[in-house]
């Protein structure tokens, strides 16, 4: 599995931005879609709030990409 750390810079950022920065998807919108056909998991549970708030200490898992927010 690959693992990327992203460098959080407020209090949160929205998954669909969070799979846009750090490079899984080209656009918020195709981000909403991915999320929204329940692929994407949140600290091992499935997300599908689009627009779900991630902060630091929380980990997204996406295809074999595991996402750690610092």
């Amino acid at each position: 599995m690959e693992r990327v750390r992203f460098a959080l810079e407020g209090e949160f950022v929205e998954l669909n931005q969070l799979l846009k920065l750090v490079g899984l998807c080209d656009s918020g919108g195709i981000g909403k879609q991915i999320v929204a056909s329940g692929r994407v998991t949140v600290d091992g549970a499935t997300e599908l709030r689009k627009t779900a708030k991630i902060r630091s200490g929380q980990c997204v898992q996406l295809e074999g990409v595991e996402i750690h927010v610092d």
